[in-house]
């Protein structure tokens, strides 16, 4: 996909624009302020790994290292990448109490943010 991302030499602000004649790339403006003057952004790109190859990524021990079983957050942000990684979608309430935990929401008697990961278990 053509998709280009600049950054506003005026604002400042990122913009990303979808771009079908490679020609027109000078014709984008800054979504933020309008201006014209932009700079190109090297974009990172996507890779399609297979569901083995995600798996062992995220089986590395070296992806393992920082996280600290005993620390709501630090496993609530291993519980969203995993879903991350996986394309799953674990649902609006699963995903809102994964962010509450992560911020250090309202700390229950289980520490993990009244109704968080966890509470059911």
């Amino acid at each position: 996909m053509p998709i280009y991302e600049f950054r506003c030499r005026r604002c400042r602000k990122k913009t990303t624009a979808l771009v079908l004649v490679r020609a027109k790339v000078d014709e984008v403006c800054c979504a933020s302020c309008g201006s014209g003057d932009l700079e190109r952004l090297w974009s990172r790109f996507a890779t399609v790994k297979s569901e083995d190859a995600r798996l062992d990524a995220l089986a590395d021990p070296a992806s393992l290292g920082g996280l600290d079983e005993n620390d709501p957050r630090a496993m609530a942000r291993f519980m969203k990448r995993m879903s991350q990684e996986m394309g799953e979608d674990l649902g609006d309430d699963f995903e809102a109490a994964l962010d509450e935990d992560m911020a250090g929401g309202p700390e229950g008697d289980d520490g993990l943010g009244g109704g968080g990961v966890g509470s059911d278990l």
